[in-house]
């Protein structure tokens, strides 16, 4: 990105490029990508289209990106060791998962040392900012100011602390000596980890016996949550080939187009007749991911996610580690945040 943002700056930028979610908001401010709404006719189907992928690149009715592919966040669980702790069903709501993960959590020397955690957890607000919300929370408001340490913002995050410090039924990839929540799970170092479609392709290449299933996000606050992480093609507004570019994007992102690129599976079609045609809304370990999309949240966090984002991680991690408070640190880092997207503007 930091590439593409000085090409744009000196008009040397590609004609099309995809973009993240997460850096929309200041390249459609910044007036650098060419809207699209005189481009799109009937006979692409927008409407075919995830209207939750869509917002992300939409800004004053305006629609800057077509997204390509997605993947949302999903409950991963391991059969066996569900039916070792006489468990026939993964959890549906935050608190039955916090009494499968007591279940779960293996000490086979009773020595105090966990050889397998109930949940592998990645403390990152990419991850968590659904949490967030479950209570009526926000990330950002709509100045792009970060607010994730109101109190609504915390009573999802206070319980993934808790079960952290105090219950020990879950773990972070480094506590346990894995690279990340895939491998932790794969390993057999976690029952359960809430994890993306990139997963699946990953445990058939590394982990082909591994038995394990799929279930939707559970609810917190009786409020159904997920992330999706998406993509977009966008057209450079300086382009010189508009019409080339146009042509380019439709195919990717119709029907034809779409369904080659995620046939095997690495990544969702935002298109939903996609999805019915290479059944995955009806695949066993996909059919969660799918329809997660419909109440998912955008990793978007305004124009400057980066200071959003660095000071929550920071401030979080301290938190689960027992050096201070999940309020006061939150604080902290909300006023942080804060502090540099000011000078930034």
């Amino acid at each position: 990105m930091d590439v593409i943002k000085t090409r744009l700056i000196g008009d040397a930028a590609p004609d099309v490029f995809f973009l993240d979610a997460l850096e929309a908001p200041f390249l459609m401010e910044n007036n650098v990508l060419e809207p699209l709404n005189s481009y799109i006719t009937p006979d692409f189907d927008l409407a075919d289209i995830e209207e939750t992928l869509l917002r992300p690149f939409t800004l004053q009715n305006q629609i800057f990106g077509i997204p390509k592919d997605y993947s949302t966040l999903a409950l991963f669980y391991n059969k066996q060791a569900f039916v070792d702790a006489g468990l026939d069903h993964p959890p549906v709501t935050w608190d039955e998962l916090l009494v499968d993960a007591k279940q779960l959590t293996l000490d086979r020397n009773q020595n105090g040392r966990i050889d397998r955690y109930g949940l592998g957890m990645i403390p990152e607000l990419a991850r968590q900012a659904y949490l967030i919300r479950s209570f009526g929370g926000q990330v950002v408001d709509k100045q792009g100011y970060a607010t994730f340490a109101s109190d609504a913002g915390l009573v999802g995050l206070e319980s993934l602390v808790t079960q952290y410090r105090d219950d020990r039924t879950s773990a972070r990839p480094i506590d346990v000596g894995a690279n990340s929540g895939i491998e932790m799970f794969g390993q057999g170092k976690a029952a359960m980890a809430i994890e993306g479609n990139w997963a699946i392709p990953f445990f058939q290449d590394t982990f082909p016996n591994l038995e394990y299933g799929t279930a939707e996000v559970p609810r917190m606050n009786n409020q159904p949550g997920t992330m999706v992480y998406t993509v977009a093609y966008v057209m450079n507004r300086q382009s010189q080939h508009k019409s080339e570019a146009w042509e380019l994007m439709a195919y990717l992102t119709g029907k034809t187009g779409m369904e080659q690129w995620t046939r095997s599976g690495l990544a969702l079609p935002t298109r939903k007749s996609v999805a019915e045609t290479l059944q995955y809304d009806h695949d066993p370990l996909r059919s969660a991911l799918v329809a997660g999309v419909s109440y998912a949240m955008p990793w978007q966090v305004g124009n400057y996610p980066a200071a959003v984002m660095n000071q929550f991680n920071n401030q979080f991690i301290s938190v689960m580690l027992g050096e201070q408070s999940l309020q006061p640190a939150m604080l902290r880092a909300q006023e942080q945040a804060n502090q540099q997207i000011k000078a930034a503007e």
